[in-house]
């Protein structure tokens, strides 16, 4: 059994002659060192450079192994705006009723979409007819509404920015809210999509909301101020701009 004084060993470099070929190998004595002083060696051949070398392993003590840094996971990517179609082609077409005629009674009107926008219309359609029939909208009030394919008292729009500013001039839009002008309820594209900062990641209750608000103007309703510190906004506040310290709503019941 060697001793410590084999911890290193001379490495010799041999020729085999094989075939009149010569192959070189380099034999390295490895020791491994342990806790006590006694150790244990042994010899290994492998192909290599032509320079002798010697190596000479220590093993660690037992929970003495100095803590593994793993790198930081890397930052989730911000998730990426839905797309918005920032000018259509200025003409709409009427979203089919989905129910046949009913009663000469309520309110009449269309469901329009721009043409060239890329949007679900009939999600669209599907979400005005929800808001106005609700009990707790604008039939809170004793309003009611049905849908039609011509002859409209309110038209509700689904427009681009850059239609909503035209169609709602003189009121300035900026690409960025949506209006009632005349008998035209235009609801923003941009808007129907992103939502508003108020209403957070409720992308559908915002959209109950400007419905309801935007109606509501057809109905002759006016903006209100928030009554106070952490009430119910009333409906008609304009709660896409900001809440003043009120809470968001969606209906008229609401507030």
């Amino acid at each position: 059994r060697p001793t410590s004084s084999s911890f290193t060993r001379a490495c010799s470099r041999m020729a085999l002659i094989s075939g009149g070929a010569s192959r070189q190998f380099t034999a390295t004595v490895t020791a491994l060192v342990t806790i006590g002083g006694s150790g244990a060696w042994w010899l290994s051949a492998s192909d290599g450079p032509t320079q002798a070398r010697s190596t000479v392993e220590a093993t660690t003590v037992r929970g003495s192994e100095p803590p593994r840094h793993h790198p930081p996971p890397p930052p989730a990517a911000a998730s990426a705006e839905p797309p918005v179609t920032e000018a259509g082609d200025g003409s709409f077409a009427v979203m089919a009723p989905t129910t046949p005629p009913g009663p000469l009674v309520g309110l009449a009107y269309t469901v329009e979409v721009e043409g060239q926008v890329q949007v679900d219309g009939l999600d669209f359609a599907t979400t005005v007819d929800a808001t106005l029939a609700s009990p707790r909208g604008w039939a809170s009030e004793g309003f009611t509404f049905r849908r039609v394919a011509t002859d409209a008292t309110i038209r509700v729009l689904l427009a681009s920015p850059a239609t909503t500013d035209q169609l709602c001039a003189p009121l300035r839009t900026n690409g960025e809210v949506s209006c009632r002008n005349g008998d035209l309820v235009v609801i923003n594209l941009r808007r129907w999509i992103l939502g508003a900062e108020t209403f957070g990641d409720d992308i559908s209750g915002y959209r109950t909301y400007v419905i309801n608000h935007e109606v509501g103007h057809a109905l002759g309703k006016g903006h209100e101020p928030c009554p106070g510190p952490g009430l119910p906004a009333p409906i008609m506040l304009q709660q896409t701009l900001g809440l003043d310290g009120c809470t968001a709503t969606t209906t008229p019941d609401q507030s």
